[in-house]
């Protein structure tokens, strides 16, 4: 179970870079003002996301729940 724990939180970590780069083509891309409300909420939320998603991460890493064989740790901190 642990395992597919950790694969969720890289996934989110994953989705959280996607939601940056929408966030990010979004904003450049925009009609108006009011879209770019919604591109700047949404870059918001991703760094929230990505930082709850890390040091959950960290907390399983230290209960020793993390695998080495799903060890992303260069996925999950460059993301």
């Amino acid at each position: 179970m642990p395992q597919r724990a950790n694969e969720n939180l890289i996934r989110t970590l994953r989705m959280t870079r996607e939601m940056l780069a929408l966030a990010d083509e979004g904003d450049r891309d925009r009609l108006d003002d009011s879209c770019g409300i919604i591109y700047g909420i949404m870059r918001d939320m991703a760094y929230r996301l990505r930082k709850l998603a890390d040091s959950e991460c960290d907390r399983h890493r230290a209960a020793g729940k993390w695998d080495e064989v799903e060890d992303e740790s260069e996925t999950v901190h460059s993301i």
